[in-house]
């Protein structure tokens, strides 16, 4: 039966095989840009790519020489993680004859693939590795110089890539996969509040989220880092997109009609617009442009390859257009150490890595905070009406979802604390560098209006919240039902005399948020502001340790230390520090699988919190002991509560009891009718005198004056198990279950040995 199941699988197997083979060892051109202003050669498109196995390259060229009798010399440099490894000079005039002296004017546009002659030597000449590590920092720079004036005539970089990068669309889709997993657990478990489900959801999404903010500082990043934190851009609201992308163009649209001037989004890499000092260039082109001649010479044997090279399907038609028509018509943008176009290191990079311009980011995380909020409206809108038709239903049929009316409110409102706690990374680092763009009019209203918004609706709870905890005790914040289950994700994670453990964290995210928008100049004040803020986040966890359990406290100080660590090994990327580059990549690559141990960590988290433990084998679970037990520590319990025991905490106030109730026991057994030694029977679970009495057992009061009791009314009864329960925080969806207001009788309390 297994090996007929088998069948099912062999398809994709095939699908699999297919597309490893189709993997061949290649290197090909990602983007081409102008290194100088175009002059005699103009490009329209410019493919060309390498194949190891069978040593040919294939070319897709659109050129045209527009400039009549220039003679040219061709530099070729090429640039692997900044070091010069090609880097010679060809005198055109003395090949073929001089047919290429000067250049003929003509279009040029030839597509073809052709193998390269054994005697060039280009499989030695090139490592394995290129064609294998992710992210290539190679780029291929063409000058072409008159050679009687040495003027500049044209120059073209295109940088390399090997088909291998650390941003993968599986591990975006997986991420965010996670994070609706995430979010379903915690819609789920939020009606329990004891469970951590919901509280965990921040946690997720803010690793999510610094983990892209740690590449929107203005640092050298390696290419392979840059890409690997581009997989959690949809965290921070930036969806991947293009430069066709309805959003982005209706935001171009109100932006350009609102005195908006920044450039859109290209619809080419973005890699071509990197600053040149910048990975993945690593060096100014202008050091490339005046590079020393190193003339070689070609055997026989290439002098026959090079003709059949230029001549494969050629259309060598005069060139009738004007220079204006062709730069329109082409793709190819200029950039140079004065362009506008030029993208720096920080946020425009990151932004424009995902297909989005550095004027639109703020705007496209405004809709997609808008769509969070729609969402959000609607369905509080559906579960409202839900409640109010159970509350019409007959009591004995729908009780349950009629209790839930009255909390229903409170329910909204900690999911609506829950929203802005997890949009509050993005919304106030790019609102805030929304200010210093001076783009758009509208662009930065809108950002003033989204900031108070988030800031008034944490602001406020928060104030009520440390209001409430100094006017009384912490512990009232735990002990009212409406409080609790309207403002918990604030402090019900913590312990009650640690309830404001979460404002610091806030505060640091403020700060963070800060330093990133407005220190945008200065990467090094960026990084240490930041690095001093993450040690500071670890200090308070290590001193506070806020958390209700050990287990919670442990897994908040390995995220904190990660993001310290992680922190401090951005300083390779200083730009000051002049690194070589192969360095910066290898500390970059141990960053990204820190952060990635951290993800795996954080995902095995949200399954146990799901639940999904309890599906393993009995075999396999953990048996529940009076020291330890998973599932009630991950729940915020203690060891008391595990072994049967009720915590029973010193009151913060006098609580008077009945008076009527609170009589001494009798003296002496002699004092004891009949009928009372009758009730203390070996049955009952009754010792002699001056033993501890049952947990259970307790007293009831008679209606007489005399306080005397029934043999049916003092005997011990299960039923009265309710009277040694844990006293913790009532539940706030179920207030009524545990009332406050009333006075305690001794049935609440457990007898005391006498």
């Amino acid at each position: 039966m297994f090996v007929a199941r088998l069948r099912h699988f062999v398809p994709l197997l095939l699908i699999l095989s297919a597309q490893v083979s189709a993997r061949d060892e290649s290197l090909f051109t990602s983007s081409v840009t102008y290194c100088s202003e175009p002059d005699a050669l103009l490009i329209q498109q410019f493919n060309v790519a390498y194949f190891q196995r069978n040593s040919s390259i294939w070319f897709n060229i659109s050129a045209a020489s527009v400039q009549p009798n220039v003679s040219v010399s061709a530099n070729v440099i090429l640039n692997v993680y900044g070091m010069h490894p090609v880097n010679f000079t060809l005198d055109l005039c003395s090949l073929f004859n001089g047919a290429l002296c000067p250049l003929p004017t003509y279009n040029f546009t030839g597509s073809d693939s052709i193998p390269l002659p054994s005697s060039l030597g280009v499989n030695d000449k090139i490592p394995g590795i290129a064609f294998k590590i992710p992210d290539l920092e190679a780029y291929v720079q063409l000058s072409l110089t008159e050679v009687t004036t040495g003027d500049l005539k044209a120059c073209v970089q295109a940088t390399l890539s090997n088909g291998w990068s650390a941003h993968q669309l599986p591990v975006e889709w997986a991420t965010g996969a996670l994070g609706l997993l995430a979010l379903f657990s915690a819609i789920w478990h939020s009606l329990s509040p004891e469970a951590l489900a919901p509280y965990r959801l921040f946690d997720l999404f803010y690793l999510f989220q610094w983990t892209a903010s740690t590449a929107l500082l203005n640092l050298n990043y390696s290419s392979v880092y840059v890409a690997f934190a581009t997989n959690f851009s949809w965290a921070m609201g930036l969806l991947t997109a293009s430069s066709i992308s309805p959003i982005q163009l209706s935001i171009n649209n109100m932006r350009h009609l609102t005195g908006g001037n920044m450039a859109d989004a290209t619809s080419s890499s973005a890699v071509g617009l990197v600053n040149r000092k910048l990975s993945p260039y690593n060096a100014a082109a202008a050091s490339f442009v005046d590079a020393g001649y190193q003339r070689i010479s070609f055997a026989k044997e290439n002098r026959a390859f090079l003709p059949n090279l230029l001549s494969a399907n050629v259309d060598s038609s005069a060139f009738s257009g004007s220079v204006e028509e062709l730069s329109a018509a082409s793709t190819v943008q200029l950039v140079t150490a004065t362009s506008s176009n030029v993208l720096e290191a920080g946020v425009p990079i990151y932004v424009n890595y995902v297909g989005i311009s550095t004027a639109n980011a703020f705007m496209t995380i405004f809709l997609v905070a808008l769509m969070l909020l729609a969402m959000l409206v609607a369905t509080t809108a559906i579960g409202y009406g839900i409640v109010a038709l159970a509350t019409r239903c007959k009591q004995n049929k729908c009780s349950p979802i009629s209790q839930l009316g009255d909390q229903y409110l409170g329910f909204s409102r900690a999911w609506l604390l829950r929203v802005c706690l997890v949009v509050i990374t993005p919304v106030t680092t790019f609102a805030f560098y929304q200010w210093t763009l001076k783009d758009s009019w509208l662009s930065s209203l809108l950002s003033v209006v989204l900031f108070l918004a988030l800031s008034s609706s944490l602001l406020y709870p928060i104030f009520l919240t440390v209001r409430l905890a100094i006017r009384s005790t912490p512990y009232v914040l735990y002990s009212q039902p409406g409080h609790l289950s309207s403002h918990g994700p604030l402090f019900a994670l913590y312990r009650s005399e640690r309830y404001y453990a979460n404002i610091p964290l806030l505060i640091a995210i403020l700060l963070k948020a800060a330093f990133t928008a407005f220190a945008q100049a200065n990467g090094e004040v960026q990084l240490i502001s930041i690095l001093v803020i993450e040690c500071a986040t670890l200090a308070c966890l290590l001193f506070c340790r806020p958390h209700k359990t050990r287990r919670a406290d442990v897994l908040a100080t390995y995220l904190a230390i990660t993001r310290v660590v992680c922190t401090g090994l951005l300083i390779s990327f200083v730009e000051s520090l002049n690194l070589a580059a192969i360095t910066r990549v290898a500390i970059g690559i141990v960053i990204a699988v820190i952060i990635s141990v951290a993800v795996i960590v954080m995902s095995a988290n949200t399954l146990v919190n799901l639940g999904l433990t309890k599906l393993l084998p009995a075999r396999f679970q953990r048996r529940p002991t009076p020291s330890t037990d998973i599932s009630i520590l991950e729940k915020g319990g203690d060891v008391e509560r595990i072994a049967g025991r009720p915590r029973n905490p010193t009151p913060e106030r006098n609580i008077p009891l009945d008076p009527t109730i609170n009589q001494p026991y009798p003296e002496s057994p002699s004092q004891m009718t009949a009928e009372d030694r009758s009730t203390y029977s070996e049955e009952s679970g009754s010792t002699t005198l001056g033993s501890l009495l049952p947990r259970r057992w307790s007293f009831q009061p008679s209606q007489s004056t005399s306080h005397s009791r029934t043999n049916s009314q003092s005997q011990y009864s299960p039923t009265n198990a309710s009277s040694s329960r844990r006293s913790h925080p009532p539940s706030p969806l179920y207030p009524h279950s545990q009332s406050h207001s009333r006075q305690p009788t001794i049935d609440e309390h457990p007898p005391m040995a006498f």
